[in-house]
């Protein structure tokens, strides 16, 4: 097919803002490695190091602050304070009772005051206080130049305080509290795991890295993997309309939340000892490779290659990385190839990784059910794409790059080819 008759609908996100990210990424980890700076604080540097290049990008680079999406004006004057600031007021309540609910939600779950999660508690406790102050400016300055103030987090002021500002949009409430749901359960994730993922790569001495081809293997997948970490904890820090990195909807279908929340924790089923875990008796690549250098490094190779996918589609979100949230239409990088280049990588590096079908116990039942319940992981990898894509597909700009990836896209071409499903035509123009 003529690629210049049937074009890629654009991307809300350049190839550059990742590409920046990654350098100030590469910079600062290589400073913490001259240095030896392998603390949970050198872990958050790293964050900031990705993401202020990205803003800068976007910003100087891609001017998204000027997107029509954003909903501001730019062109004409800033609107008076008086003409906002009732309005702000009731943004600023309905702000600060979504932190509350929040707070309380922290100190409900027992499991966020221990492991690595009392990091991410740690910070949370130090920036409420700048949070709290910094928030009165920021909404006074930002409705001064929206063109329509009374979005979601307005709707959501008024039905804290009792709809004194009027009768709220209930479904405007909901999606604001979709959202910050959103955003206060994976950000205290991530932040968690920022730590760890940066010391694995800063700790690594690069003769123990290029000792063989296990360990170069094992190297390479944590860089792809702190990548993928500091470039999503960015995601989930900066949801900010001045960016174009608002969220513009959260999933409102109770499945979607079900799929996705079962593959994290506290209630992921995949991990060790849940009822999916798939490595009962079984080993890793590395144990059935021993003794065979030339396979070491064909399997190496394409554990790292599936990794980078993985990585790669993080990066190319830049600053909107989000779980169960529209932000905008990618349709650039690994999403030329698929709708779902980070679970297609990821689910294939499970079963080259993890070998469900040997077992070092010998027990036949073992290999059966590691082999099933990997197929059901994926199958609920499965469920979560689709769930994802009956949410974005409210947006019409989805369906185009949906319609447009099911008549290009070499993946969605090769399920069609294996099952024999006949392939879209390309639609003359009218």
């Amino acid at each position: 097919m003529d690629k210049t008759a049937d074009p890629c609908p654009p991307s809300a996100v350049s190839h550059g803002v990742g590409i920046a990210g990654l350098a100030g990424l590469a910079a600062w980890t290589l400073v913490a490695r001259h240095y030896g700076m392998n603390g949970p604080y050198a872990g958050l540097a790293a964050v900031f190091a990705c993401g202020l290049p990205m803003v800068l990008w976007s910003l100087l680079a891609d001017k998204v602050h000027r997107n029509p999406s954003t909903g501001m004006n730019w062109d004409a004057p800033a609107r008076p304070l008086r003409e906002v600031l009732d309005v702000s007021l009731v943004k600023i309540a309905g702000l600060w009772a979504t932190w509350l609910a929040i707070a309380i939600f922290y100190c409900v779950a027992r499991w966020y005051w221990s492991g690595n999660y009392r990091f991410s508690m740690k910070l949370f406790m130090a920036a409420a206080p700048w949070l709290l102050a910094f928030s009165i400016p920021y909404v006074l300055w930002i409705d001064r130049r929206l063109t329509d103030a009374r979005d979601a987090s307005y709707a959501f002021g008024q039905w804290v305080i009792g709809g004194a500002a009027g009768k709220p949009d209930m479904a405007q409430v909901a999606n604001h509290a979709r959202a910050w749901a959103v955003k206060g359960f994976f950000l205290a994730f991530m932040l968690s795991i920022v730590p760890g993922n940066f010391a694995s790569v800063v700790d690594w001495r690069i003769d123990h890295a290029f000792a063989g081809p296990v360990k170069l293997t094992a190297f390479l997948i944590a860089i792809m993997f702190m990548i993928d970490v500091c470039m999503a904890t960015v995601g989930y820090l900066l949801t900010c309309k001045p960016l174009d990195s608002h969220i513009r909807s959260a999933n409102p279908a109770l499945a979607g939340w079900v799929a996705a929340l079962i593959c994290y924790p506290p209630f992921v089923l995949m991990g060790s000892g849940g009822p999916l875990d798939y490595h009962a008796g079984g080993a890793e690549w590395d144990v059935w490779t021993q003794g065979y250098p030339a396979l070491q490094w064909l399997l190496g190779g394409w554990l790292v290659l599936l990794t980078a996918i993985y990585a790669w589609a993080t990066v190319a979100f830049g600053i909107r990385f989000s779980n169960l949230t529209h932000r905008g239409i990618l349709t650039h990088g690994p999403y030329r190839w698929t709708r779902h280049p980070a679970y297609l990588s990821k689910n294939l590096f499970w079963w080259f990784s993890a070998l469900p079908f040997l077992a070092v116990s010998g027990s036949l039942t073992d290999m059966v059910r590691n082999c099933a319940m990997l197929a059901v992981t994926n199958a609920v990898y499965y469920w979560r794409a689709r769930t994802e894509e009956a949410h974005l597909s409210a947006d019409p700009d989805y369906r185009a790059y949906s319609a447009w990836m099911d008549r290009n896209g070499p993946v969605p071409r090769f399920f069609a080819w294996v099952t024999g499903r006949k392939q879209p035509a390309l639609q003359p123009a009218e």
